[in-house]
């Protein structure tokens, strides 16, 4: 297990990073709607990215075919844009990442696609919320399950259950660098958070079990009984004066 503490001017590159993959996400929010295909969405994600300099981080990872990640009501993580349209009172996480100036930025949210459900509006306060706990809870000194700890407890009191399989990671120069963090598990274990670390905290939040399948793409990650998901994500460095969310706009 590596740790790689970022010096100031790694965390200001991954800054940089960070704020386009937030304003990435802020124009995808302005075109979630009924009657809009996920293809349309990859599109305009694709755009944003090398419009401002970067590279999308997902495109041709692991053979991963497009820019960006729309998984809608039961998928959890990982959906491939296609032909499929968004219909009122779907729900859709879409997960960004950019590549700039060969540091990456990484985050996620779930929107809802005109009026939906309570339980929708529900589960998507309480995975944002989770992350914010997360979040929290990432200070120096900690442990890294102290992060963990603080995401389950924050989700399971609301009565969701939290994905197991899929977990947050370490972020820099890569994508997914050697730290796990897992959106479960007692605190006061794995290794004391320092300043320069930088972390992709990302709860995954079900309404109904934990447990997940993957589709015949075999990307597509969704509920096994097909509950709702919702997936929130911010890349953060570790600092003096608690964590800083690098992917903000």
């Amino acid at each position: 297990m590596t740790i790689i503490i970022k010096s100031p001017r790694e965390i200001q590159l991954m800054r940089e990073a960070g704020s386009i993959v937030g304003r990435t996400l802020d124009v995808l929010a302005k075109h979630v709607r009924p009657g809009v295909t996920t293809a349309h969405l990859d599109a305009v994600a694709e755009r944003e990215i090398t419009s401002r300099g970067a590279v999308p981080s997902f495109k041709g990872y692991r053979g991963y075919p497009a820019s960006l990640c729309t998984s809608i009501n039961d998928e959890v993580v990982h959906g491939i844009p296609g032909k499929r349209v968004l219909r009122e009172g779907d729900i859709v996480s879409l997960d960004v990442g950019a590549i700039y100036k060969g540091y990456h930025g990484d985050a996620a949210v779930t929107l809802p696609v005109g009026a939906v459900s309570r339980q929708a509006k529900d589960l998507m306060e309480a995975t944002q919320g989770a992350l914010f706990a997360g979040i929290d809870a990432a200070k120096v000194g900690a442990r890294l399950s102290d992060i963990s700890h603080a995401i389950q407890v924050y989700a399971e009191s609301r009565g969701y259950s939290v994905v197991r399989e899929y977990v947050g990671h370490s972020i820099g120069r890569e994508m997914h660098e050697d730290l796990q963090i897992p959106n479960f598990g007692p605190p006061g274990r794995g290794p004391v958070l320092r300043s320069g670390m930088t972390l992709a905290l990302e709860p995954m939040v079900n309404v109904g079990t934990w447990k997940t399948k993957v589709d015949a793409d075999q990307w597509t990650v969704r509920t096994e009984d097909g509950s709702l998901s919702a997936h929130f994500e911010h890349t953060i460095a570790i600092t003096d004066l608690g964590a800083e969310i690098l992917t903000l706009p």
